[in-house]
């Protein structure tokens, strides 16, 4: 699995590429998908600056004018980290055995802050999040996401939404 960082790893020695993670001595900044990264020589060819200008500009050390634009630079960096890792364990075996129908299951209209009510009633009964999810059998992922506020984006069902309301005894859907 890549590594990514907004960081900078100027240090002495050899470092890893923020993309592939792969040990160099021969790191470069290059811009990735709108992103400024230290890369391997592998990952180097991936600079979209390279790509675009290909008129033979010299060097992954520009001069003036970096450092004006650093906040926007981990700005994008950032961004483009959290597309790259969304909270997503991987596990997709859920979904090939059983499908998701939102037809059969839609996930209602939500009360504001409904993350907020689920993490103060859960904490209140004592609860860990993972023992909450093995109760009612979910991945911890999902307890999560409806804490963080993210159903929708995480495609939670109605029928997980009625659950937690029953186990936890909030309401949670208008």
């Amino acid at each position: 699995m890549a590594k990514y960082s907004t960081g900078s790893s100027s240090g002495g020695g050899a470092s890893a590429c923020e993309l592939c993670g792969a040990e160099s001595d021969s790191l470069r900044r290059a811009t990735i998908a709108g992103a400024e990264l230290e890369v391997c020589p592998s990952c180097a060819p991936h600079d979209d600056a390279r790509k675009n200008r290909r008129s033979g500009s010299s060097g992954s050390s520009g001069g003036s004018g970096r450092s004006s634009d650093e906040p926007s630079r981990k700005k994008k960096a950032a961004r483009n980290v959290a597309k790259a890792n969304p909270i997503w364990d991987g596990d997709s075996e859920r979904w090939e055995k059983e499908g998701t129908n939102y037809d059969d299951d839609p996930l209602p209209y939500l009360v504001p802050d409904y993350g907020d009510v689920v993490v103060e009633a859960r904490q209140e009964l004592g609860l860990q999040r993972e023992e909450l999810a093995e109760e009612l059998g979910v991945p911890e992922t999902d307890v999560l996401a409806v804490e963080q506020g993210r159903a929708t984006q995480a495609g939670i069902g109605g029928g997980f939404v009625s659950a937690l309301e029953e186990r936890l005894d909030v309401t949670l859907a208008e």
